[in-house]
């Protein structure tokens, strides 16, 4: 009987949770948002009431929650509500895994997680906003060089006017010229001795000639000989030498020298060759030549003998 009183004077798990709430202070409500149990349940667990309680092993772990945020045993309190469910319900033999709340200070608040996925969102649009940006720079100076392509392409031709009709300058004498772009650069400046050239370079704009002495150059623009470019001893610059302007009549030339120059230089070197082959044959009429002169000698000398 002692003992049975002394078993009986064991406050229930029941109590002793109630009891520690209220020298908290807390109220169920409390109890319930911070261990996230429904307060049907914390209800029942303070009333001893199993019926309305789930499984054992599930209203175990609502005892040890309960006790945590009152401040009690976590194990002593479910080895006690253990033994008091053993009576009426029974309690398997292998003790399985007991499910426990998670306690609300270690979960992360809705709010952070939302803000968090709106952060994402927001990261993604910027993203795609900064690619599709950098898209449309990039395609921007494409556009631009293809239709500026265009426009360049007519300018190309200019530094090439003299690729058709090489020009090529020849010293017949001793002459210093100087070459240059009209306004701008010299291309070449010195003396050029007989027989050596200058080729006006295929990229030159505009050429220009200066010299002393233009009677010793012979210019030629491709296969075409040009006519003199001023008349001899005199000083001529500014002389285009593009081969269009060259091959145009009358560019400061003297045309009336040109047709002297050739025929006297034709005629010498036509003579000698007709008087050469006569020359070849006169071995041939030598003996003609000789023949009057023996028959006079042979009729004198008949005279003398007659007389």
């Amino acid at each position: 009987m002692d003992d049975e009183l002394v078993e009986t004077d064991v406050p229930s798990v029941g109590e002793r949770l109630r009891a520690a709430r209220e020298e908290k202070g807390l109220s169920l409500e409390d109890i319930a948002s911070q261990t996230r149990i429904p307060r049907r349940h914390l209800e029942a667990i303070e009333a001893a009431d199993w019926d309305r309680l789930p499984a054992p092993t599930y209203t175990i772990g609502f005892a040890r929650s309960y006790a945590s945020s009152v401040g009690l045993d976590r194990a002593e309190i479910a080895d006690q509500l253990r033994a008091e469910m053993g009576g009426s319900r029974p309690v398997s033999s292998t003790a399985p895994e007991v499910f426990e709340p998670a306690d609300p200070a270690r979960t992360m608040p809705k709010t952070l997680v939302f803000g968090a996925i709106a952060a994402v969102l927001v990261i993604i649009l910027v993203m795609t906003w900064l690619n599709k940006r950098s898209l449309e720079q990039s395609e921007e100076p494409v556009a631009n060089e293809q239709s500026a392509a265009p426009a360049a392409q007519p300018a190309a031709p200019p530094p090439a006017a003299t690729a058709g009709q090489p020009v090529v300058l020849t010293a017949v004498d001793a002459v210093w010229l100087q070459v240059s772009e009209k306004g701008g650069p010299t291309l070449f400046a010195g003396t050029l001795q007989p027989g050596q050239t200058y080729a006006v370079p295929a990229t030159a704009t505009a050429p220009v000639l200066k010299t002393g002495k233009p009677e010793s150059l012979r210019i030629t623009a491709g296969t075409t000989v040009v006519p003199p470019i001023g008349p001899p001893a005199t000083t001529v610059t500014d002389v285009s030498l593009l081969s269009a302007d060259l091959l145009k009549a009358g560019q400061g030339a003297a045309p009336a020298s040109a047709p002297s120059a050739a025929p006297t230089a034709a005629p010498p070197a036509a003579r000698p060759r007709p008087t050469g082959r006569p020359a070849a044959t006169t071995p041939t009429p030598a003996p003609p030549a000789t023949m009057p002169t023996t028959e006079p000698a042979t009729a004198a000398t008949n005279n003398t003998a007659t007389n």
